[in-house]
C-alpha cells in the first residue's frame, strides 16, 4: 500500500540520441532521487560501467529472469533485451525515492499498465531537428553508420508515441530541458498535473517525420 511518504517513479523515453539517458543522469544527482539501473544483453560503450549504468548479463540470465517474473518491465530493443527488475524498485519506492527510469516506450506502456499504487510521471523527449539527432548519433561511439542509419528510421516510428506520455520536452539545450523537468515534477508532485502546449508539439513531431 502506498502512503504519501512513498516516491514517485519518473519515465524519461525518447527516440535513440534524443537524450534521455544525459537527462536521467542528471535527475540522478538531485536530493532524494535515484536512477533505476536496468538489465541489458548489449555489450558496454567504451565509457560504461556494469553495476553503474547497467547490469550487463547474457541472454541466458536474461530469460532466466524473465521466466522468474522478477521485472517490472523489459523489452528488446535493436536486437538487444532491457529490463527493469521490480524489487529493488518498490523498495526505493517505499523508502521514499523517487526512481528515475531511462526506458524506451515499450517498457513505459508495461509500467503504466501495472497500474502500481504509486505516482508516475511521465516524459517524451525529442530532438530539436532530425539533423541534430543524427549529428548526436554520429558523435556517439557508434562508428558503424548502419547502426545510425537503423537508428534514424527507427526514430520516426518512435516518436508517434509521444501521445501516451504526461510531458512532452524538445531538447535544444540539455540545461533548460532539464529544468524545465525538474520544475513539472516538482509541480506534480506538490501540486499536480500541470497543461503544456500539444499543438506546438504535433507541430513539431510533423516536422521531424516530414
Amino acid at each position: 500500500m502506498s502512503s504519501n511518504k512513498d516516491g514517485a517513479m519518473i519515465v524519461l523515453s525518447s527516440p535513440s540520441g534524443a537524450g534521455k539517458t544525459t537527462l536521467a543522469k542528471l535527475l540522478n544527482e538531485l536530493h532524494n532521487f535515484e536512477i533505476s539501473i536496468s538489465h541489458t544483453t548489449r555489450q558496454p560503450r567504451a565509457n560504461e560501467t556494469h553495476n553503474k549504468d547497467y547490469y550487463f548479463v547474457n541472454e541466458n540470465e536474461f530469460k532466466r529472469l524473465i521466466n522468474n517474473k522478477e521485472f517490472l518491465e523489459y523489452a528488446k530493443v535493436f536486437n538487444n533485451f532491457y529490463g527493469t527488475t521490480r524489487t529493488p524498485v518498490i523498495n526505493k519506492l517505499s523508502k521514499g525515492k523517487n526512481v528515475v527510469f531511462d526506458i524506451d516506450w515499450q517498457g513505459a506502456d508495461q509500467i503504466k499498465n501495472l497500474k502500481l499504487d504509486y505516482k508516475l510521471i511521465t516524459f517524451f523527449i525529442l530532438p530539436p531537428s532530425k539533423k541534430v539527432l543524427f549529428e548526436r548519433l554520429s558523435n556517439r561511439d557508434m562508428k558503424d553508420k548502419l547502426i545510425v542509419e537503423e537508428r534514424m528510421k527507427k526514430f520516426e516510428r518512435d516518436v508517434l508515441h509521444w501521445i501516451n506520455y504526461d510531458y512532452v520536452v524538445i531538447n535544444e539545450d540539455v540545461n533548460i530541458c532539464y529544468s524545465k523537468i525538474k520544475d513539472l515534477i516538482e509541480a506534480e508532485i506538490n501540486n499536480g498535473s500541470k497543461d503544456y502546449d500539444k499543438e506546438y508539439i504535433k507541430n513539431h513531431i510533423d516536422k521531424l517525420t516530414s
